[in-house]
C-alpha cells in the first residue's frame, strides 16, 4: 500500500511537469541514432548534439564511415570523452553492419549488444527509439532517482532496471524513461542537490514514504 502511494505520487508529479517528454538526442536515421547513442557514453548529450549536427552532414550510413580512417573519425569527434575508443568502435561496428547485416541494424537486443561499443544500456536506448519492443533503459539519472526514492538498493544498474520494470507498468516505461531523466537532471542532480527544490523528494518525505 505504501509503495502504491509512493509510485502514484512519482508518476502524477512527473506527468504534471513533463506531460509529453521528447528525446533531444539529434539523429537523422537509424545508423546515426546508433552512433549518437554510442557517442553520448560518458559525455553530455548537449555536447554530442553540437558535434553530430556537423558530423552527420557527411556521415549517414556505415559505407560513409569505412571510407574514413580511424584517425579521421578521431579528428571529427575529438571534442568528446573517450574519443579514441569510440572512433575504433564506430569503424568496427560499421564493418560488421556491412559484412554481417547488409548495412541494416538488427532489432534483436543480443545482436545489438554484440556490436563494438554497444552495451546493454545503449542497445536498450536504440530499441526505445526505433522499436515497439518494451524496454526501460537505465542511465545514471534513473539509477540515482530509483535509489533516492527507495525503489531500488542502488547496488548496480542491472538491479535498478529489474526493479523499475517490476514496479512500473510496462505501458509507462517509454514515457517514464525520459521523465525520470529530465527530472533527475533538473530537480535532483547528483551534485549540489537542493532538497528543498526536489519536489518529489519533498512530497515523499511529507507523506512519510521515505
Amino acid at each position: 500500500m505504501k509503495n502504491k502511494k509512493k509510485i502514484k505520487i512519482i508518476i502524477d508529479t512527473l506527468d504534471f511537469i513533463y506531460p509529453n517528454p521528447i528525446s533531444s538526442l539529434y539523429y537523422i536515421n537509424e545508423f546515426t541514432l546508433l552512433l549518437a547513442i554510442l557517442l553520448t557514453s560518458r559525455s553530455k548529450e548537449e555536447k554530442v548534439n553540437e558535434l553530430t549536427k556537423h558530423f552527420f552532414k557527411k556521415i549517414k550510413n556505415p559505407q560513409d564511415i569505412i571510407q574514413l580512417t580511424i584517425n579521421e573519425i578521431k579528428n571529427s569527434i575529438k571534442n568528446i570523452g573517450l574519443y579514441n575508443k569510440k572512433s575504433s568502435n564506430i569503424y568496427n561496428l560499421s564493418n560488421i553492419l556491412i559484412n554481417k547485416y547488409h548495412g541494416i541494424i538488427p532489432n534483436d537486443i543480443l545482436e545489438l549488444e554484440s556490436l563494438p561499443g554497444v552495451g546493454h544500456k545503449s542497445a536498450s536506448v536504440f530499441l526505445f527509439h526505433r522499436s515497439k519492443i518494451p524496454v526501460f533503459p537505465v542511465d545514471t539519472h534513473i539509477h540515482r532517482m530509483m535509489f533516492r526514492w527507495k525503489l531500488s538498493n542502488g547496488k548496480n544498474v542491472k538491479q535498478t532496471e529489474q526493479d523499475a520494470k517490476r514496479i512500473f507498468s510496462k505501458k509507462k516505461w517509454k514515457k517514464l524513461h525520459l521523465q525520470i531523466i529530465f527530472y533527475g537532471k533538473k530537480y535532483s542532480p547528483s551534485r549540489k542537490w537542493n532538497l528543498k527544490k526536489d519536489i518529489i523528494y519533498q512530497k515523499l518525505v511529507h507523506n512519510h514514504l521515505l
